[in-house]
């Protein structure tokens, strides 16, 4: 007779078994879409004239999210399976020091992708372990720091611009991460873990 069987079993459900949300938590979830569509509604009912235009766009929006999320996801699924903690830890956590911040503005300037792409790749990096001073550099590097952006930047507003911009940009970004992570440090640490079994401080 399994004596554990109580412990195994919590409303009704094994551990580990997947919670099923209420009604509520559905609606927090997806809270953002459904003010969207509410919105669309609101435009088609009251300013028909202007409906066409504005549903256009929400569905090629919503087109070019999915498009570009679903590949996102499985890269991030197999950058889960193939790339170990410690290699994340040695090279953007908190003892990588410069060459941390380096890699963060290197990984952040490289891509071309819109920024929503970045929020999850972030999330994935904090759970292996890079620190939220790195991680934070890497969002602005993205959101600022772009290589395309740079080049744009230096044939129509000039290299003095693009450079002043660089040089200004940098260091804001180093100093946000910083003020960042000490915000995280001294409320205890950053909590990744639905259940709170995992944080980082």
């Amino acid at each position: 007779m399994n004596t554990n069987l109580p412990q195994q079993i919590s409303n009704g459900a094994p551990q580990g078994a997947p919670v099923k949300k209420t009604p509520r938590q559905w609606l927090a979830d997806y809270r953002w879409v459904l003010l969207i569509a509410l919105a669309d509604l609101l435009v088609w009912v009251f300013w028909p004239a202007q409906a066409a235009p504005v549903i256009r766009n929400t569905w090629d929006y919503l087109v070019e999210m999915v498009v570009i999320l679903i590949p996102v996801a499985v890269l991030m699924g197999l950058f889960e399976v193939w790339v170990p903690k410690q290699l994340i830890g040695k090279y953007l956590g908190r003892e990588s020091g410069w060459k941390g911040i380096l890699l963060a503005l290197l990984f952040g300037s490289a891509p071309t992708g819109p920024l929503y792409v970045a929020f999850p790749i972030a999330a994935m990096l904090l759970k292996k372990g890079a620190s939220p001073l790195n991680v934070i550099i890497l969002l602005d590097a993205w959101a600022a720091i772009k290589i395309p952006q740079l080049l744009i930047e230096a044939r129509f507003l000039g290299p003095s611009f693009m450079l002043v911009r660089l040089a200004l940009t940098v260091p804001s970004a180093i100093l946000m991460g910083w003020l960042i992570q000490k915000g995280i440090e001294r409320t205890g640490g950053l909590d990744l873990d639905p259940a709170g079994s995992e944080n980082i401080s």
